[in-house]
């Protein structure tokens, strides 16, 4: 059967770009873009060009691409011709293959936000949909609040469409702007607007994900008919995000009836770099990953309750939707007071440590972890901890270093200048297995609006500073994350810390400390980093 052809429209550089606190430098967007390209995306929405110099610089510097490079802009304003528009003008001048045009389609924000007539904004959508053709541009319309406008007045809302459509749109976008509309709704107004007389391969769908329907919404979208999918990666975009391609795609390539029915230019293949390009993208904007993001999240294959590993042993696909190795991703049986022996021996196993099911050290391994995590310590959440445990007990943990002494102040003082300074200094003395004593020190300096790099930071870089025959292995060890947990409150609070960890094979570990001393919590946390680095990569 000969699949139809869907098309992918990301968006994330100028609709993701929109998000709250997310600003992206040129250098971050040609990054992206060259990353969606290899993935396959078949539209790359650059940005406004004009808006802002970052857009604009980023038509300049913008990658060759297989995609096609689209810059966005809005329909001419009412009183002037679409050769006349300096800021139609602008968005032409980027030389994009393809240019996408937002216009009003609901008559409430044409009477109201706009101020002027129905007729009027009509000829506007009509008119620069003409003047990009004519170009020799390939033109898409984003019908602005489409689906509100088409409950409010459906009549105009299909005068707004078929207008782009008949000035020869190659796609009509249906944007669900404020993401209040609902799956089945969505469906119905699509086929509404097919039934109309504009074809589904020349719609798209543009969703908001206001009520975290935006996934379900393109896909309703889909199966009425429409032809593109416009979304971003991670979901990015304003208020609650967009429709997150990064969960569309995988569903459409691996779930009936799409992978049957549709054709994504997507190989397969492609979908094992997937998660790589969403760690991508969080790196770029420095933010945690969303450990319960779907398919590429860290625990989108996390099995913690016994029944569920135990199943799991015997047939992964009694608690996985798909192979997790699919997406890029991992399968995780994490440890917890929960545990039972299968969670045990199937995180041992995924070690690469066998362990007979009737070995005695099994159950000294399990209480261990019940006593520990009474005292406040979560190895759910920090599995390279428990690995370290689990080998103590096993005998299989090498004895790499032992920590002398530590020290670290801080001091908050202002400088010469008059500016507040944060400055933190430590020093680590460990005792190599040889006997040999390295001492690390490490001291930071920084205006309080600039940076604070804090205690923690400080004996981390100590700490990495001369571990003697082992330096060269932990050199590209990285903190990815920070979290503390007061565990129970008062004179006799403690406090738990859970630190993440990645390196230059992408590998990602965590680590775990409990300790009254949110300081000293954290050093325990540090030190298992270390331990856990040189178990897995050291040869002796």
């Amino acid at each position: 059967m000969t699949r139809e052809r869907l098309s992918l429209y990301d968006t994330t550089l100028r609709d993701g770009q929109q998000t709250q606190g997310v600003q992206f430098s040129t250098q971050d967007k040609v990054r992206i873009a060259t990353a969606l390209d290899g993935l396959g995306i078949d539209y790359i929405e650059g940005g406004w060009p004009g808006a802002n110099p970052t857009d604009s610089a980023f038509f300049e510097a913008a990658p060759r691409t297989r995609a096609t490079m689209t810059a966005f802009g809005m329909t001419k304003r009412a009183g002037r011709s679409a050769d006349n528009d300096e800021v139609l003008a602008a968005v032409m001048n980027a030389n994009t293959q393809a240019v996408c045009l937002v216009g009003k389609s609901h008559d409430y924000h044409v009477e109201t936000a706009l101020g002027i007539t129905l007729p009027e904004n009509t000829e506007n959508i009509r008119a620069s949909i003409t003047h990009i053709v004519a170009k020799g541009r390939e033109a898409l319309f984003d019908a602005e609040h489409f689906f509100d406008g088409y409950k409010a007045n459906p009549s105009y809302a299909l005068e707004a469409v078929k207008a782009a459509h008949e000035a020869g749109a190659r796609w009509v976008v249906l944007c669900d702007t404020n993401g209040g509309t609902l799956p089945h709704e969505i469906a119905e107004i699509v086929r509404a607007v097919i039934a109309a007389g504009i074809p589904g391969d020349r719609l798209g769908i543009h969703c908001h994900n206001d009520t975290e329907n935006a996934v379900a919404g393109s896909l309703a979208a889909v199966d009425a008919g429409v032809r593109q999918i416009q979304g971003t990666l991670n979901g990015l975009g304003e208020r609650c995000g967009n429709a997150n391609l990064t969960s569309l795609i995988p569903t459409l390539l691996l779930k009936e009836p799409y992978r049957s029915q549709f054709d994504t230019g997507i190989p397969e293949e492609k979908l094992k770099g997937l998660l790589k390009i969403s760690r991508l993208l969080d790196e770029i904007l420095n933010r945690v990953p969303m450990r319960q993001a779907p398919y590429v999240g860290a625990s989108a294959f996390a099995h913690k309750a016994g029944l569920h590993a135990s199943a799991i042993l015997k047939d992964p696909s009694t608690y996985e939707h798909v192979d997790p190795s699919v997406v890029g991703n991992t399968r995780i049986i994490p440890m917890s007071n929960q545990a039972g022996q299968s969670n045990l021996r199937q995180r041992l196993a995924d070690a690469g440590i066998e362990v007979p099911k009737d070995d005695p050290r099994l159950s000294r391994i399990l209480e261990r972890v019940k006593e520990r995590e009474d005292e406040g310590y979560a190895y759910d959440s920090a599995q390279a901890s428990f690995e370290l445990l689990a080998r103590e007990e096993l005998g299989l943990l090498p004895d790499y270093f032992e920590v002398e002494r530590y020290r670290v102040i801080s001091e908050r003082r202002r400088n010469a200048k008059g500016q507040v300074v944060v400055e933190s200094e430590a020093v680590v003395t460990v005792q190599l297995r040889d006997g040999s004593k390295r001492t690390g020190y490490f001291k930071n300096e920084h205006p309080q609006d600039l940076h604070d790099d804090g205690p923690v930071n400080a004996l981390w870089q100590a700490l990495k500073t001369d571990l003697g025959p082992y330096q060269e292995l932990i050199e590209d060890v990285r903190l990815t994350d920070f979290k503390v947990r007061i565990t129970n409150g008062g004179t006799e609070a403690v406090t738990r810390v859970i630190i993440d960890f990645q390196d230059s094979q992408a590998s990602r570990w965590s680590t775990v400390g409990v300790s009254p001393n949110i300081v000293d919590a954290s050093f325990q946390a540090l030190s298992d980093a270390m331990r856990w680095k040189l178990a897995r990569d050291c040869e002796v």
